[in-house]
């Protein structure tokens, strides 16, 4: 019995044949040249042209013109101790105020709510109520835009008169109301701009409904509320919810205009990218606005342009011009 056991022990077995070449590279190594080789000027050229709406081509970009000189460093330092803590302030208590008069308008009242409460809003409020948040919030966007440096604006309209004339000499509207307002999205000014202007409804991220101050304002802009984090099945639903938002705003003039970006992102403003389909399911007329922000050393524009293809094309910048 002993031998037996003996005989069956682990140790007595003989070990593993070890592995005649052993390769412990990685399945994937990079080639050190294959990134350099693959530049041409004309895949730079390709990415320029593909990326082009995406770039900040101002002096302080992540682009920008290159190295600051002193004088343009100096007046920066001296903008960011006196002037900005100046318009920080003075942007925060015009946000506060703007939150207390709308939590006045709004106190002991109910919001509207949508299918399954996922959609509320203080929009189709009336009376009174309504009329205090609209002026009230056209007039201190306008200011928060002042305290932005946005001094003056200048508006062209084209078309907007040209219907006939009635008995009494005033010309007649010639187009229908539109139900929506449909804007290139260039920088986080646009926002501010139609709240002073038209005073729409905007779609927005659902957790901006939870934010303090800015959750019970977006609430009074009636905005439509979409989980854009996660891929799920509301899609659907928040599409219909604006189609109905805009047809509501087009048969209804006391109902608010939905304020829509029908390119789906931001660009520098210099680019006009295809259309979504969004804006126009409801078949209702639409209102096209141009913004345009004239600069000379700071653009407003959103750096959209991701840290990736950035890199890359800064890469083949590089490699370019050491080449």
């Amino acid at each position: 019995m002993e031998t037996e056991l003996k005989d069956l022990s682990p140790a007595t077995q003989p070990p593993p044949p070890a592995p005649a070449d052993k390769d412990d590279r990685p399945l994937l190594k990079p080639e050190p040249d294959a990134e350099a080789s693959a530049i041409t000027p004309e895949n730079l050229a390709e990415l320029e042209k593909r990326f082009a709406a995406y770039v900040r081509r101002d002096a302080y970009g992540s682009m920008g013109r290159g190295e600051l000189p002193l004088r343009e460093k100096v007046l920066l330092g001296v903008a960011m101790a006196t002037l900005v803590p100046v318009r920080v302030v003075a942007a925060l208590a015009i946000l506060v105020a703007y939150y207390l008069i709308c939590r006045g308008c709004t106190l002991l009242k109910k919001p509207n709510r949508e299918e399954e409460g996922e959609q509320e809003d203080y929009a189709h409020m009336g009376g009174w109520r309504r009329k205090v948040i609209v002026a009230c919030g056209r007039v201190l966007s306008r200011a928060m835009l002042f305290v932005m440096g946005f001094y003056w604006i200048n508006e062209t309209s084209r078309g907007a008169s040209c219907g006939p004339e009635d008995d009494g000499g005033k010309r007649q509207e010639e187009h229908e109301r539109p139900g929506a307002i449909v804007s290139n999205h260039v920088s986080y000014v646009d926002i501010l701009y139609h709240m002073s202007s038209s005073f729409p409804s905007f779609v927005a991220k659902r957790s901006v409904a939870k934010l303090p101050l800015v959750g019970l304002i977006s609430k009074c802009l009636g905005c439509v509320y979409v989980q854009r984090e996660s891929k799920s099945s509301d899609f659907k639903g928040v599409s219909g919810v604006i189609t109905e938002r805009v047809r509501e705003a087009h048969q209804n003039k006391d109902a608010p205009m939905m304020m829509l970006f029908p390119e789906g992102t931001t660009t520098n403003g210099e680019y006009l990218l295809p259309f979504k389909t969004g804006a126009f399911l409801a078949k209702a007329p639409v209102l096209p606005v141009i913004l345009n922000y004239p600069y000379q050393r700071f653009s407003p524009a959103w750096d959209s342009i991701s840290g990736s293809r950035k890199k890359m094309m800064q890469n083949c910048m590089l490699i370019m011009s050491e080449s």
